[in-house]
């Protein structure tokens, strides 16, 4: 199907607001949903290969990453399609057809919540640009009784981002408070993420009784467990699994008993929490992976935006007395949730960011709070509010100015310029780094390209080596005439960034005027200082990192990456004459013969060119005439839309939320506060900047308080709306039929051997812990830092209600499009408030008074001054 077809295939409504929109897609369609819809055509092979030439590069590229897809037999294939998005007033319809006349789904978009729209995570087909939407039985209509997620895959990153928000901006975002708050349509929304690292396992396949722990319902190994067994040879992968949704998996690995995985996910815009599980297969050739158990984590209670590490016990679940331990797997993992307010209540805090450049929050972010992390969010800040550049610029003049240490500032150094402008490339350039050398590095993967021509290493004769020098020089040729092909490709902000790093090295160096021949090439060695050093030669030598390739690599193609990297390195280095090592001479012909073309790739990514937006080399994210579309219907429907309705649609092109990265930021700096070491004071004065900042953060902090106590007071009442949950009967929380189902089958929620377990507790801590689950007859606790980290143990959940649309008929609506099920965190929180609750969304007198004057002078005095 066209790009012209899916790109200007609109029609208007009275308001002259687009109202159908239409693209081609790539659908995911399972084996049993295929059975009713005509085979695929399959294209004949023709004898004539000239047509083969003519194929577009871009299609290549994506089938050298399809290439390497592991697809289970019977799993499902890709077809072609068309989505059809309809927007009729009261409701809003996509209609998914294939073989452009076949009606294969229809999803009610109106009727969907914002986690039900989500990016696929590439693993899971080992493709890019994925979209999944999640949908019950009500929700769809289609020719088959198929309730399992709709996978889609677009063009490029930019049409999916644009389709993403788009199917958002009619869903229902998860807001509370929208019944009794009229002002902005709600008290606060909800976001949450979790990211995993899967790092190894060990003594996979070998079979132990666990040690159980009654108290914790979880089997658990210790350390010091002296049972041996003889390491299983297997070839093993992960899948993950969140609400009992297939998220991600990982790559196959073999390993006797002991794989290295080192893969990291990141699951964001998740409905609210129940488990996570990770299943461990074994796979076999030419026979379906077989299960060897699993990992279930219980993330109601799991500590909040603290990262926990350590190993978790593999269960191959068979009852209580029956369950097996088959191994362990080493994990990283991290859970977020925030309370995000209405852009306004941010208002004072973006005025104290905004006196500053934001690299200088940076330093001070990570040289006096220690916060490494929090340089992302104030990055995506700035690229929203699009003065990221122009700090950038700023900065960079004060860092570069002819000394001996900016000269290692811009060469070798590791300062906020350096690191801000490693995320900025990162962030901008994700499709251009991917275009430069994605395709040639999965080549080398795919094909298994083992290359040494160090003899040492090798333990071959000369003849041996000079073969691999050869094979060297042909894959870094091969490489390089990727990298300068897609030189037009470099992003506008890339540009800048380059070309202001170039001048400035001209202007304080003087090398326009100097006679020595170094001198006048540091200009482009600045250049390449940044675009090689740390950005493509970083992706060449890890792939996996940059979203180039699934997995790690085998250690022999790494060391054949290696090798490659040092070759485009010292192209990039504008020496050829240099070598290090003795066996890497032989590519001196190499380094000079493209020379020439490496100084010219230089000057073009650091001169910006007039944007043309319609050009598809332009660099910058395509104003596609669909996206203009799509914009201008957000523009104009967004003036009927309540406020926190409005600001939860993220904005494109970047698809940003400013709330939600200044929600992060608070959380962080509080976090941070509390648990700031006031024995490790030092003699550093405060900082006035950073005492502004935290007083703000503490006022943000006592809002959101006040509108969860303003939520709970209002629920505390007898006249809640239907739709709420029904109110617990008895001070205990009784199961959800979910949670019940889980107890039957005796799946276990495994605990890493970092935390410890109820066994490990004092009769007394025995005590508190089986209390908390009694409903406490004290008002909500003034540290919601404590929630936010994830203290959700101290609080009963509420039964859990299904709100499935087949219990009402699909009608036209007038947009109730805020009615869903309770969070588990915001639900919990109202259980804890008297029914003589906050009724304002001011703190009381009281609370202001005696909390902020501690918080202000004890805590903050403690952070400010620490290292």
């Amino acid at each position: 199907m066209s790009e012209e077809r899916s790109d200007s295939t609109q029609s208007t409504g009275t308001s002259g607001c687009p109202r159908e929109f239409l693209v081609s897609v790539e659908l995911y369609v399972p084996t049993v949903a295929s059975f009713g819809l005509r085979k695929p055509v399959v294209p004949r092979r023709k004898a004539d290969t000239s047509k083969t030439e003519e194929t577009p590069r871009s299609l290549k590229e994506k089938s050298s990453w399809i290439s390497v897809a592991r697809t289970p037999a019977g799993a499902g294939q890709w077809r072609p399609a068309t989505c059809k998005l309809m927007d009729e007033d009261e409701s809003c319809s996509l209609n998914i057809y294939v073989d452009e006349t076949i009606l294969y789904q229809t999803i009610y978009i109106h009727m969907l919540n914002h986690f039900d729209i989500r990016h696929a995570d590439s693993s899971l087909f080992l493709r890019k640009n994925c979209m999944a939407l999640t949908s019950a039985g009500g929700q769809r209509w289609g020719s088959s009784a198929n309730t399992e997620p709709i996978y889609f895959q677009f063009e490029d990153a930019d049409t999916c981002n644009t389709w993403l928000v788009l199917l958002r901006s009619y869903s229902k975002p998860e807001i509370y408070g929208q019944t009794f708050v009229s002002r902005d349509g709600g008290l606060y929304r909800m976001w949450r993420q979790v990211e995993l690292s899967i790092l190894q396992g060990r003594n996979l396949g070998n079979h132990f009784k666990p040690l159980l722990d009654a108290n914790a319902s979880s089997a658990t190994l210790s350390e010091g467990d002296p049972r041996e067994a003889d390491p299983v040879d297997l070839d093993a992968f992960c899948e993950i699994h969140l609400n009992d949704n297939i998220c991600a998996r990982t790559t196959v690995k073999k390993g006797i008993g002991s794989p290295d995985w080192l893969e990291n996910f990141s699951f964001s815009d998740l409905p609210p929490f129940e488990t996570l599980e990770v299943t461990v297969w074994r796979e076999k050739r030419l026979l379906k992976p077989m299960l060897l158990g699993s990992v279930r984590i219980a993330l109601t209670n799991f500590r909040r935006s603290e990262a926990v590490e350590g190993w978790f016990p593999i269960i191959q679940a068979g009852g209580v007395s029956n369950s097996i331990q088959v191994g362990e797997i080493r994990m990283k993992l991290t859970v977020d949730e925030e309370i995000i307010l209405p852009h306004a209540s941010y208002s004072s805090l973006l005025t104290v960011l905004r006196d500053r450049n934001v690299l200088e929050w940076m330093r001070d972010f990570e040289r006096r709070l220690h916060l490494r992390t929090t340089s992302y969010q104030l990055m995506c800040i700035a690229i929203a509010k699009n003065i990221l550049v122009e700090h950038i610029t700023d900065y960079a003049d004060r860092e570069v100015d002819g000394t001996p240490s900016s000269h290692n500032t811009i060469f070798r150094g590791n300062t906020t310029f350096t690191k801000t402008m490693e995320l900025a490339m990162a962030f901008y350039g994700k499709a251009f780094l991917e275009s430069s050398i994605g395709s040639t590095i999965r080549r080398i993967c795919s094909e298994k390209i083992a290359i040494e021509v160090d003899p040492v290493r090798s333990g071959k004769g000369a003849k041996e080596v000079e073969r691999g020098v050869d094979q060297l020089i042909h894959w870094s040729q091969e490489v390089w005439n990727q990298i300068y092909a897609v030189r037009g490709q470099c992003p506008h902000e890339l540009r800048r960034l380059f070309e202001h790093v170039r001048k400035l090295v001209e202007k304080h160096y003087h090398t326009k005027d100097s006679q020595d021949p170094h001198n006048r090439e540091l200009p482009w060695q600045s250049v390449s200082a940044f675009c090689f050093l740390r950005f493509i030669v970083p992706g060449i030598l890890n792939p996996h990192l940059f979203g180039l390739y699934p997995g790690l690599p085998s250690a022999r193609i790494q060391r054949s990456l290696t090798l490659i990297a040092k070759v485009i390195q010292s192209l990039a280095n504008l020496n050829p004459n240099v070598q290090k090592e003795e066996f890497m001479r032989g590519i001196k012909d190499f380094l000079k013969q493209n020379l020439p073309s490496m100084v010219d790739y230089i000057l073009v990514v650091s001169t910006p060119v007039p944007l043309d937006p319609y050009s598809p080399h332009s660099g910058h994210p395509a104003h596609s005439h669909q996206r203009l579309n799509v914009v201008s219907s957000l523009h104009e429907r967004s003036t009927t839309m309540p406020v926190l309705e409005r600001e939860s649609i993220p904005l494109l092109p970047h698809v940003l939320d400013i709330p939600r990265h200044l929600a992060r930021i608070t959380s962080s700096v509080l976090r941070n506060a509390r648990s700031a070491d006031t024995k490790g004071k030092s003699s550093e004065g405060n900082n006035q900047y950073l005492s502004g900042l935290c007083a703000q953060c503490f006022d943000l902090e006592d809002q959101s308080l006040a509108r969860v106590s303003q939520l709970a007071s209002v629920e505390s009442y007898a006249i809640a709306l239907k739709w709420d949950a029904p109110r617990m009967t008895s001070s205990v929380a009784p199961p959800s039929p979910a949670s019940s189902s889980k107890i039957v089958e005796s799946r276990k929620v495994s605990r890493p051997y970092t935390a410890p377990s109820l066994s490990d507790l004092s009769a007394a801590d025995h005590q508190k812990a089986s209390s908390d689950n009694i409903t406490p007859l004290s008002p909500i606790p003034h540290d919601l830092s404590s929630l936010r980290r994830g203290s959700v143990s101290d609080i009963p959940s509420s039964p859990k209600v299904t709100s499935f649309p087949e219990e009402r008929p699909v009608r036209a609506m007038n947009r109730p499009r805020f009615l869903r099920p309770k969070s588990i965190s915001a639900d919990s929180i109202s259980s804890l408030a008297s029914p003589t609750g906050v009724q304002s969304l001011h703190s009381p007198p009281e609370f202001q008074d005696l909390e902020a004057n501690r918080k202000r002078k004890n805590v903050l005095q403690g952070i400010l001054t620490k290292r």
